[in-house]
Parts: C-alpha cells; sequence; structure tokens
C-alpha cells in the first residue's frame, strides 16, 4: 500500500494535503482496498460549512456505504466533479485523481490530531 510522506493522515482513513490556507481530502489507498469497487461518491456542495469530525459525504462500494469524516473545519472551496462522475478513479489513484474535496483551514491547530505516513503506516498495520 501507498502512503506519500508529504500527506497527514486520520484515524478514518482520510487523507490531507495542506495548501497555503486550504486543504485538499481523500480516503486513503487502504480505505479504498478495503471498501473494493468504489460505485458512488457523495460530496458536499461548494460553500458548503463543514464541522471536524463530521460527515462530509459518503463513497458506497457493493455492499457498503462508508461516511467520510472532515479531519478539520472550514467551507468546501472545491468538489471533485470528476470522482462524483467517474467513482472508480478512487481506486484507480486515490492520491491524485481521486482527490474529494478541497476545504478553507478555518483553525490550523486541527491538523494536530493528524498522523504523518510513517505513523499512519503503523496504524493500519496494527490494527489488521
Amino acid at each position: 500500500m501507498d502512503f506519500p510522506e508529504e500527506l497527514k493522515y486520520s484515524k478514518e482513513h482520510i487523507w490531507v494535503r495542506v495548501e497555503h490556507d486550504a486543504a485538499v481530502i481523500g480516503i486513503t489507498d487502504f480505505a479504498q482496498e478495503e471498501l473494493g469497487a468504489i460505485s458512488g461518491v457523495n460530496l458536499p456542495e461548494e460553500g458548503d460549512e463543514v464541522e471536524q469530525d463530521d460527515s462530509l459525504g459518503s463513497v458506497e462500494a457493493r455492499k457498503t456505504v462508508s461516511e467520510i469524516y472532515a479531519p478539520f473545519s472550514g467551507t468546501v472551496r472545491a468538489v471533485n466533479h470528476e470522482a462524483v462522475d467517474n467513482p472508480g478513479v478512487l481506486n484507480d489513484d486515490p492520491y491524485d485523481s481521486g482527490w474529494l474535496v478541497e476545504v478553507s483551514l478555518d483553525d490550523i491547530d486541527e491538523l494536530k490530531g493528524l498522523m504523518s505516513a510513517e505513523d499512519y503506516a503503523d496504524y493500519v498495520e496494527n490494527r489488521e
């Protein structure tokens, strides 16, 4: 499994790429592998407010629907409509074309609870 070093990770299997005063969010390689073939993605609208730890959408796979939990609070700036139209991109390329949303950062301190790639890899390994 691939966990890029430049990203931060949540225990809910979300990755975060910080870009100035915003961050891009997606599901990890581990999450997409556990889910299997992803068949649907439900995301918020641009301009929607999200609160840390609240659901900001869901990912549907063959036998399950998994909530996507916001790793921090902010306002949705951009939504990856390609992922909504072609959910399989989350399986094929979870870290690049499979990104989900870009959210402004209301409080950068909320990122302190996220893990490094090494810590996340350990977390996943010890979970199995």
